[in-house]
């Protein structure tokens, strides 16, 4: 075995427990299958995590992390962006940037919610799944402020209130999706709540992008 930091062997072992996880469920990614899947000695776990809950933490947080560049990040440097485009093209095409990246990776985003049951079952690990959700809001809530920078819109509905309704109707979608794999439906669905996003704008961002 070549000799890796401690660094190194973090990363590599917090990759090992995502596959794992995810080719065979939360409860059977052992501290033993998962320095096995990294190619690593026993003791190496023991010299990076103080326990298998740290190392569900970490996990937890490097999901989180993949999660939070902004679906519209996509949508920024995208044609249908460009000044004068319609407040609903700007919506939907943020929207629609998200949405392929739930599918891109189907397995990453069922484990999300594999982690937060089991995490919410664990004395001790519930705090983390509070905490990772309160995540998701936070970047709800900053993906609908640079959408409304994109387009030139300002939110009538209260921020905290948008980004949390927002997450509970993406999570559903997701979920929902993962289960039926309906490509139709869960299009027409994200355009639905598009529509719903235009309702409640107006104009008054620094793009001043019109409204259909």
């Amino acid at each position: 075995m070549s000799r890796r930091s401690a660094d190194e062997r973090r990363e590599e072992l917090i990759e090992a427990a995502i596959r794992v996880m995810i080719r065979d469920g939360v409860g059977r990614a052992t501290t033993r299958a998962v320095v096995a899947e990294a190619g690593l000695p026993l003791g190496a776990f023991h010299y990076c995590f103080r326990s298998k809950e740290e190392l569900l933490q970490s996990v937890i947080e490097r999901i989180m992390v993949r999660a939070s560049a902004p679906a519209v990040a996509a949508a920024a440097v995208d044609g249908t962006t460009a000044d004068g485009a319609s407040v609903d093209a700007v919506l939907r095409t943020a929207l629609h940037a998200y949405w392929e990246r739930i599918r891109q990776t189907p397995d990453e985003h069922l484990l999300t919610y594999e982690l937060t049951q089991y995490a919410l079952r664990q004395p001790g690990l519930a705090e983390l799944a509070r905490k990772q959700y309160a995540h998701y809001t936070e970047v709800t809530r900053e993906s609908l402020e640079a959408m409304a920078r994109l387009a030139g819109i300002e939110w009538t509905v209260p921020l905290p209130v948008l980004a949390r309704h927002g997450l509970g109707v993406l999570d559903g979608l997701t979920l929902t999706w993962l289960i039926d794999r309906d490509d139709t439906l869960a299009r027409a669905a994200l355009d639905e709540y598009a529509s719903y996003l235009v309702s409640v704008a107006r104009r008054g961002g620094a793009r001043g992008a019109r409204a259909e």
